[in-house]
C-alpha cells in the first residue's frame, strides 16, 4: 500500500470548514511562490536600498575610516583561504539539510530526504537574502507543503523547532566563547547583550512549556475561527512531534556542528586577509559569529543587511581593539561569502530547482515522488 493509499486513522484526519475543505488543504500556487513578484514591490526595493545607504554613510562619516587602503587590503587576502572559508559556510547546507530532514521526518508519515532538505533551504535563504521579514522561513514551509503531502501547518513546527535550537546555540555557544576569549571578564557591553539573549532563550522556554501544557485549552477560550484552531492544532503537533528525547542529543550536535561551519568561516576570512594589528582566535571568531547571527534575526531588512555589518564592525573595533579598516575589510570579505555568494549561486538554484513548479520531491521512505 503506498503513502496515498494508507488510510488516515480518525484521530490524523484533518477537520473540515464550511466549505467542505481543510484549512490545509489548499496548495501554494507558483504565482504566491513567485519571488520575482515579491521584489517588484516598493517595500522590498526600500529594504534594499535604504540599509546600504545607510551603511555607506555611516562608513563615510567616520574618520577612523580610510576608504582608499579597503581594496587593496582585500585584494591581498589569500585566496586558498578564501576558498576553505567558502567551503566550509557551504559545507554547513547540507548538515541544515539534515537537520531539517530529522525533524519533518519524525512529525509526519513522510520522510524527507537530505538532498530535497538541503535544496529548498538554500533557495529558502535566498529569499532571507532578498526579501525582509524572514520569509525565506515561510517561503521553505510553503514549498515543502507545494510538493509533498505534509500539511503547511505541520511545515511551521519544525522550521519553529529548529530556530528554537539555533537560539538556544547562539546563547550558549556564544557564551562559551566569550568566557574563553576575555578569560571570564566580559566588558559590560558584552553582558549586556549576552543577559539579553538568555533572558530571551528562557521566554521562549516558559513559551514552549507554556504552549505544551495550556496551549489548546488557551486558544480554545479565545474568539477564534475554527480554521485558526485547526491551524493551531496542526502547528502544536509539528513542534512537539518533531523532537523527543532519544532524538534531541543528535539534533543538539548537529545544531553544534552547524555553527561550528559559521564560526570557521569567520575565522578564515581573518587568517586570509593577514592582518598584524588583528588577533581574533577561533574563540573570537565563534563570539563575533554567533553575535552576527543573532543581529540577522532583525526583520526590518534582508539577512540583517546595514545591521550586521553596522554591529560586527563595532564589535570587533570597541571589544578587540580592531582598526576601523581592517574591521570593515573583515566584514565586507565575510559578509561576501555568507550574502552575496548565496545570492550568486540561490539564483542559479532557483532558476533551474524543480521543487518552486512543485514537482514533488522523493521520500525516503519508498523512494517515490509523493506529489
Amino acid at each position: 500500500m503506498t503513502e496515498d493509499e494508507r488510510p488516515t486513522p480518525p484521530d490524523e484526519r484533518p477537520a473540515r470548514s464550511v466549505e467542505g475543505s481543510s484549512a490545509d488543504d489548499e496548495r501554494p500556487t507558483p504565482d504566491q511562490l513567485s519571488l520575482v513578484a515579491r521584489l517588484r514591490q516598493p517595500r522590498t526595493i526600500i529594504s534594499l536600498v535604504l540599509p546600504i545607504a545607510l551603511l555607506v554613510l555611516f562608513v563615510r562619516s567616520l574618520p577612523g575610516f580610510k576608504l582608499d587602503q579597503l581594496p587593496d587590503t582585500i585584494l591581498a587576502a589569500n585566496g586558498l583561504l578564501l576558498l576553505a572559508a567558502f567551503t566550509i559556510y557551504y559545507v554547513g547546507f547540507p548538515l541544515r539539510g539534515w537537520r531539517w530532514s530529522i525533524l519533518v521526518g519524525t512529525s509526519d508519515a513522510f520522510r524527507l530526504r537530505i538532498r530535497d532538505a538541503t535544496e529548498i533551504i538554500f533557495v529558502s535563504w535566498l529569499v532571507n537574502c532578498l526579501v525582509p521579514a524572514k520569509l525565506g522561513d515561510v517561503y521553505r514551509a510553503w514549498l515543502l507543503k507545494l510538493n509533498s503531502p505534509v500539511s503547511l501547518s505541520r511545515t511551521f513546527g519544525p522550521v519553529f523547532i529548529e530556530r528554537i535550537l539555533d537560539l538556544f546555540a547562539i546563547v550558549i555557544l556564544g557564551l562559551a566563547a566569550g568566557f574563553w576569549s576575555f578569560r571570564g571578564r566580559l566588558p559590560e557591553d558584552v553582558q549586556i547583550v549576552f543577559a539579553i539573549g538568555v533572558g530571551f532563550v528562557v521566554l521562549l522556554a516558559i513559551g514552549l512549556l507554556t504552549m505544551r501544557s495550556f496551549g489548546r485549552q488557551i486558544v480554545e477560550r479565545l474568539p477564534l475561527p475554527g480554521r485558526i484552531v485547526e491551524f493551531y492544532d496542526r502547528f502544536e503537533q509539528g513542534v512537539f512531534s518533531s523532537i523527543g528525547l532519544r532524538g534531541l542529543p543528535r539534533l543538539m550536535l548537529l545544531t553544534a556542528f552547524i555553527w561550528a561551519t559559521e564560526a570557521t568561516r569567520l575565522y578564515l576570512v581573518v587568517e586570509a586577509l593577514g592582518l598584524p594589528d588583528v588577533h581574533l582566535g577561533i574563540s573570537g571568531a565563534f563570539f563575533v559569529a554567533l553575535i552576527a547571527s543573532l543581529l540577522t534575526a532583525v526583520p526590518l531588512t534582508p539577512a540583517g543587511i546595514g545591521f550586521v555589518e553596522s554591529g560586527v564592525v563595532s564589535i570587533l573595533t570597541i571589544v578587540y581593539g580592531v582598526p576601523q579598516t581592517e574591521a570593515l575589510a573583515i566584514t565586507l570579505v565575510d559578509r561576501a561569502i555568507s550574502v552575496l555568494s548565496i545570492i550568486v549561486l540561490g539564483s542559479i538554484a532557483y532558476a533551474v530547482s524543480p521543487k518552486r513548479r512543485g514537482l514533488g520531491v522523493v521520500s525516503a521512505a519508498d523512494g517515490a515522488a509523493p506529489a
